[in-house]
């Protein structure tokens, strides 16, 4: 099926350079835009951004690698809170 038309991009396309990235780095966050760059490829009318991530969203090699996960942040804690925290931490006695 074709993902992308101003490019010619198919989902074969979008599988195989998910695959790709995904064996030669197996903790690379993998991005629409990585996946355009590995196909040599540069995004051109947007259209195809819907479609384009739900390809990629049924690759199981589309994964977060297990040392990312769970660093979102908590709910009601800004960036400057976070980083008192570790101030904080890392305060000799």
């Amino acid at each position: 099926m074709i993902v992308c038309h101003c490019q010619a991009i198919s989902s074969a396309d979008v599988h195989a350079a998910i695959d790709w990235m995904r064996a030669a780095d197996p903790d690379t966050i993998i991005t629409p835009g990585k996946v355009y760059r590995a196909l040599g490829k540069a995004a051109d009318c947007g259209s195809c951004v819907q479609l384009f991530l739900s390809t990629m969203r049924q690759n199981d090699n589309l994964m977060v690698p297990m040392q990312l996960r769970g660093l979102s942040r908590q709910r009601g804690q800004t960036l400057e809170d976070r980083n008192e925290g570790r101030r904080e931490s890392n305060r000799l006695p």
